[in-house]
């Protein structure tokens, strides 16, 4: 997550969507008094004790706002990007797995497992991806959602909203693999939609 006072903005970074690519572009405007919390490529963490102790820079709206404060909360400009879920868990499972290379030999039986056998809960790459964006009660918290299949637009829009100039954005998906169609049967879609159906109804997807 990003919150630049400089800009007036906070960016909840939703694992599985390109988020890396996003903080690379972001980082080059980031003020002295703008903070991140990143933990994967950047070892950086927020100013704030309970938030500084998670080891990840996948923070939700929900949890930044006590921090931030309601009258900073409510006028900054709230985004984040999504991604199609049943694309996102087929990135998941390979990216899970990618060290055994068991998705490449049986990608099926590895989509089973994780999500009917032994489904990772508390995982923050396996949540939904609405969990991050939304109150307790459901309603959206985000000004913008952009979407990682019109990566390029979506940020250039946010860009121009916030006030900073764009930039081409990295491969947000390196993998080679095909169409995350050809990784699913009838079972599997079935799961993938019952799982994250509400991120599939909040943002518009389907399969």
């Amino acid at each position: 997550m990003i919150i630049s006072h400089q800009h007036r903005y906070i960016f909840a970074a939703i694992p599985k969507t390109g988020t890396h690519s996003v903080r690379q572009a972001l980082r080059e405007h980031l003020s002295e008094d703008d903070i991140e919390q990143v933990g994967l490529f950047v070892n950086k963490r927020f100013p704030f004790e309970e938030l500084a102790a998670i080891r990840h820079g996948h923070l939700s709206l929900r949890q930044v706002r006590p921090h931030l404060g309601d009258e900073a909360f409510e006028a900054y400009f709230k985004f984040a990007f999504v991604r199609n879920p049943f694309d996102r868990f087929v990135s998941y499972c390979a990216f899970m797995t990618r060290a055994n290379g068991a998705f490449l030999a049986n990608p099926k039986a590895v989509m089973r497992h994780i999500l009917f056998e032994a489904p990772p809960l508390q995982h923050i790459l396996f949540q939904p991806q609405h969990t991050l964006v939304t109150d307790v009660d459901g309603t959206l918290l985000a000004d913008m959602v952009g979407r990682v299949e019109e990566m390029q637009a979506s940020y250039d829009a946010i860009c121009a909203r916030i006030g900073i100039p764009s930039a081409q954005l990295g491969q947000v998906n390196s993998s080679k693999r095909g169409s995350y169609r050809d990784y699913y049967d009838q079972t599997l879609i079935d799961g993938v939609a019952s799982f994250y159906g509400r991120d599939i109804e909040l943002f518009g997807y389907d399969f």
